[in-house]
């Protein structure tokens, strides 16, 4: 199993150029803990927006009407490029982000002319990787093609 081998070389320490750090352990719940070092989560300040209004189970008039909602921390949106219609232009993945919207990390490419753009993270892509989108593009992790190439 995977956690035997991370546990055995030792805690608290980054293994081998991985991204997976093993806490410490100082408490029963961080006892044979890890977490995925490369996430980030400071994003683009013009890639994200607050959110117009978040009811919190409240209508117009701010009673409230669906019970047990509310709280929570205040989420900001990630414009995610999910067309992908930077052609034939390959993009290196800078970070890879949580996404407190929705239940799958993002990752940020940076563009060959410049540009940066949010895209969900591909399962297997570490940040360094290449991507790119196209017609004439190679089938492999992270980039896109249209469906009459596949």
């Amino acid at each position: 199993m995977l956690w035997k081998k991370l546990v055995q070389f030792g805690k608290g320490k980054i293994l081998n150029n991985t991204a997976i750090h093993l806490y410490k352990t100082s408490t029963p719940s961080t006892r044979n803990g890890a977490v995925n070092s490369q996430v980030k989560s400071n994003p683009r300040n013009n890639l994200i927006y607050g959110q117009h209004r978040c009811s919190k189970g409240r209508n117009a008039r701010g009673i409230i009407t669906a019970r047990h909602r509310g709280g929570g921390h205040k989420r900001l949106y990630r414009k995610i490029d999910f067309r992908r219609n930077e052609k034939d232009i390959s993009g290196r993945i800078v970070t890879i982000e949580y996404d407190p919207n929705r239940n799958a990390y993002i990752c940020l490419i940076h563009y060959g002319d410049g540009e940066k753009r949010y895209i969900l993270h591909p399962r297997g892509a570490i940040i360094g990787d290449t991507i790119v989108s196209g017609t004439e593009v190679p089938i492999s992790m992270g980039n896109a093609l249209p469906l009459s190439a596949v």
